[in-house]
């Protein structure tokens, strides 16, 4: 089956076939015979090719960070920060590895007993478009210093961003099998979960896509990680700078035109500072302007495909239609890609903005009463994901943050992804953990041993 994707920006099509079953199939075996190779190499080894890997990606960094924009329109400077976040991550894990995996011992009456780490085989990712090197990197890096294997499907309108990753990483002189691509659809996909040969699986997607893959895997009994929508508070209160506060609310929202699962996407503000917050807050955002990505003073990007625009304007002219007011944007560009940035205000239960998670560049802003409302709405939502309160009381916000019902929950600082930290999300935004310790250990054999 041949696979046809556009530029976004610039129109430009390219096409390329998906993988026979003969091919899918070579590659898992591949795979097969590479995990006692890779798992039986020395942490020290296996780091040392991880370096190589970064250095890989730095050497490229110009030529990925094109490829990405070419394939999801992502603004240029965007991409190249985003491969050097991948090497940072590479670099992070070949030092650190051999911490997190040590044994631990644990005091009982035997002689000794602790826990030991090991690999469990190979773990395929099903990985999404908007941060199509850094998504794979985030689970890749922990996983391969573990001594897994991995195979890779990642989205259908970035296949180049694959076939890049895996070139980085022949050229850093892994063995061959380490790690490999599957261009396939889901159709295959769900087979090769089935494939005993598949020890876990990790996904970073839509709520619907996660459901899916946990179902299929629940049947084989493979463990998943998934990573999945959000639909992040940014609560401000009174005492707020809101210079300071503006300017990271802007850069949260709009960053990747808004297509990126932590993004801020609720601004919950306390009465006192709503107008004060919304005047400043607009005069950032009409500063953001849709142009070339690939242009060096672009500062807001288009979507990745038509439909996703398409999709999101629907829910604002819905959310409109049921009584938000429009304060900025909310018209749809002239190429089919480009959607303004765009603040709704009003927003109240029952309409899109609130329910759902408006994955482009939409803010919301929520007036609530005081502390507690703030809290309550915070937490009125199926997601889980990213939190963030706005104080200029530190101990205030991380009283107030204790509260977020979210796996990742920042005081006066923009949600992100950190390598040092683990990251996940709770209700619908998923379950497990990647980065840091956490992540690494998500796909090993936790294994006690007792020696009497």
């Amino acid at each position: 089956m041949t696979v046809e994707n556009r530029n976004p920006w610039t129109g430009e099509v390219y096409r390329y076939s998906m993988m026979s079953p003969a091919a899918i199939e070579e590659r898992l075996a591949a795979a097969e015979r590479a995990f006692p190779v890779w798992s039986g190499l020395s942490l020290e080894a296996r780091g040392a090719c991880l370096r190589k890997v970064a250095a890989g990606l730095r050497q490229r960094k110009s030529e990925l960070a094109h490829v990405v924009t070419a394939e999801m329109g992502k603004l240029h400077k965007e991409a190249l920060a985003e491969v050097e976040k991948c090497a940072a991550a590479c670099d992070y894990y070949a030092d650190n590895a051999a911490r997190y995996l040590r044994e631990e011992d644990i005091a009982t009456e035997a002689r000794r007993s602790y826990v030991a780490y090991e690999p469990i085989g190979c773990v395929l990712a099903i990985m999404p478009w908007n941060f199509p090197i850094w998504q794979v990197f985030r689970f890749l890096a922990p996983t391969l210093m573990a001594g897994n294997v991995a195979v890779l499907k990642h989205a259908t309108n970035v296949p180049r961003c694959a076939d890049a990753i895996a070139a980085v990483l022949r050229e850093a002189d892994l063995p061959d099998g380490v790690f490999g691509v599957l261009h396939m659809d889901n159709e295959q996909a769900a087979a090769v979960i089935g494939d005993p040969r598949i020890k876990a699986v990790t996904l970073t997607g839509s709520e619907r896509a996660g459901r899916s893959v946990a179902a299929t895997a629940g049947r084989h009994l493979k463990k998943c990680v998934l990573e999945l929508g959000g639909s992040d508070p940014f609560v401000v209160l009174e005492d707020a700078d809101l210079d300071e506060t503006v300017k990271a609310a802007v850069a949260s929202r709009y960053g990747n035109a808004g297509q990126t699962c932590i993004a801020a996407k609720r601004f919950i503000l306390v009465a006192g500072i709503v107008e004060r917050f919304t005047e400043r807050f607009l005069a950032e955002a009409g500063k953001l302007l849709p142009g070339d990505p690939e242009a060096r003073g672009s500062n807001l990007a288009p979507m990745a495909r038509a439909d996703l625009r398409d999709g999101l304007h629907r829910q604002v002219s819905e959310s409109l239609a049921r009584g938000a007011r429009l304060l900025l944007g909310g018209k749809p560009g002239e190429k089919d890609t480009v959607y303004p940035a765009t603040v709704l205000a009003g927003v109240a239960p029952g309409m899109p903005a609130w329910e759902e998670e408006l994955f482009g560049p939409v803010a919301s802003l929520i007036r609530v009463r005081d502390e507690d409302e703030a809290m309550e709405v915070a937490n009125a939502t199926s997601f889980g994901l990213g939190a963030s309160v706005w104080t200029a009381d530190p101990a205030r916000g991380e009283a107030f943050a204790r509260r977020f019902a979210a796996g990742a929950c920042f005081v006066n600082a923009q949600v992100r992804s950190d390598v040092r930290l683990p990251f996940g999300g709770t209700r619908n935004s998923g379950f497990g953990r990647e980065l840091a310790g956490h992540g690494i250990h998500e796909f090993t054999n936790i294994k006690t041993l007792y020696v009497a």
